[in-house]
């Protein structure tokens, strides 16, 4: 189901309204597209078999939802219609936008890295780690959080040969490539992992509060969502000095840069609500209601081309 005044708001919100949001909530079986720049929700969509993986693809005015509970794979466009879909192996976790608009793809129970092409047809399958989560490209390279060994997984994005696999703090869940390195927010080990990953070298490590699940970078800092604590830990990208804890709600999961730079937005579970935080203040500057268990998990927000 689509609101209908969606493509009005899209119109009366002016030149900003390109800033858009994908945001899954699983509880709900709901997408919601999210004006980044108003907070206004545009459209609710039902996508069924709890939603919670995501990526959006701007350039080509799509986004990728994959329902956790089957493995489906939906399409929509920035209207929040559906567009298309892919049957999935019901493990299918982790999503990111591959360079020529095809994506590549987790496979948890396998212990697999997909390659689709832009038709979402599969160009290669490759091993991972065990239960890999989060996965994240540079467009040369992409990488894997391998939960269950500890791990990252480094691989060529064009042929899926592996590079390197370095071990991190324990439970890696989210991997980000930020400033020619490579994060992994470590769930269990409380900590968030730094990697050059093209030498496969492990740099260093920042603390976080407890169960770190997402990695966003706005303002030269980076920002990390502390699923148990309720609060985003900040941090330098230079230094990796902890700057703060930020308390911004229940069960913080999903996070995403805001495409400006100016700050982050963060999906709340159990408070069911989207906050936006300014990079510079660190100040909390809007909230706004979401459908139940909101995760966005995947680099959800973009601007529209």
């Amino acid at each position: 189901m689509i609101r209908a005044f969606a493509a009005l708001l899209i119109c009366a919100s002016g030149a900003q309204a390109g800033d858009l949001g994908f945001v899954t909530s699983q509880n709900a079986d709901a997408v919601s597209v999210v004006d980044l720049a108003s907070g206004e929700v545009l459209a609710e969509t039902t996508v069924a078999g709890a939603p919670a993986p995501v990526a959006y693809d701007p350039a080509r005015g799509r986004a990728f939802v994959i329902s956790a509970q089957t493995g489906t794979l939906t399409v929509l466009d920035e209207a929040g219609k559906v567009i298309g879909g892919k049957p999935l192996p019901e493990g299918a976790f982790g999503i990111a936008v591959a360079p020529d608009g095809g994506l590549f793809v987790s496979e948890w129970y396998q212990g697999r890295l997909l390659r689709l092409d832009a038709a979402l047809e599969q160009v290669w399958s490759v091993p991972t780690g065990r239960a890999p989560a989060g996965v994240a490209t540079d467009g040369e390279l992409v990488a894997t959080a391998d939960r269950d060994d500890d791990q990252v997984s480094v691989y060529d994005a064009g042929t899926g040969a592996l590079k390197s696999r370095i071990a991190v703090g324990k439970h890696p869940y989210a991997v980000v490539f930020h400033d020619g390195r490579l994060w992994s927010a470590d769930v269990q080990g409380n900590t968030v992992s730094v990697i050059a990953p093209r030498t496969g070298r492990l740099l260093g490590q920042v603390p976080t509060g407890s169960h770190p699940y997402g990695i966003a970078f706005a303002g030269g800092r980076g920002f990390v969502t502390d699923q148990y604590a309720g609060t985003v830990t900040v941090f330098d990208a230079q230094t990796l000095q902890v700057l703060g804890r930020i308390e911004t709600g229940d069960y913080p999961e999903g996070i995403a840069p805001l495409p400006d730079g100016s700050g982050v937005v963060v999906a709340h579970w159990d408070s069911n609500t989207l906050v936006w935080i300014d990079a510079a203040s660190l100040e909390i500057t809007r909230e706004i209601e979401l459908p139940d268990g909101p995760r966005a998990f995947g680099l959800f927000t973009g601007r529209q081309d």
